[in-house]
């Protein structure tokens, strides 16, 4: 069986998210305080099916989705885009790809130990964050 995503987890580390914010058009205003939120993850997982909730002061976002079934997820709270989501298995990380009017859009879960792993990419531009569960 996958791996076990359940849980709150706080984040601990946040490379380049400014950078990723520049990548999907974020105003510099908007970029300057996303970058220095710390963000919280729900996650509520059944089997292939995941709840997700990422909170910070500023900004709220929710996507739900089922493993391998491609939905149209609109990305209100960040850049405000409707993009084809697949979020699929790779062994016991979650691989997100996104298909939109930005390429190479997605993201990549993993957990080790008591800490979730976040890679988020768009274009050439690379976000990593480090979560430890609560």
């Amino acid at each position: 069986m996958p791996a076990d995503y359940n849980g709150n987890w706080e984040m601990i580390k946040n490379d380049n998210f400014e950078g990723f914010l520049k990548a999907i058009d974020i105003d510099f205003a908007t970029r300057k305080i996303g970058a220095h939120l710390t963000q919280t993850k729900i996650i509520v997982q059944n089997g292939d099916r995941f709840e997700t909730q990422t909170n910070s002061t500023f900004r709220n976002y929710e996507v739900n989705f089922t493993i391998g079934e491609e939905f149209e997820e609109q990305t209100k709270g960040l850049d405000n885009r409707k993009v084809m989501t697949t979020v699929t298995w790779d062994g016991d990380k979650l691989v997100c790809v996104q298909k939109g009017e930005k390429a190479n859009r997605g993201w990549k879960h993993w957990i080790e130990g008591d800490q979730l792993y976040v890679e988020i990419t768009v274009e050439n531009t690379v976000c990593h964050q480090v979560f430890k569960k609560k």
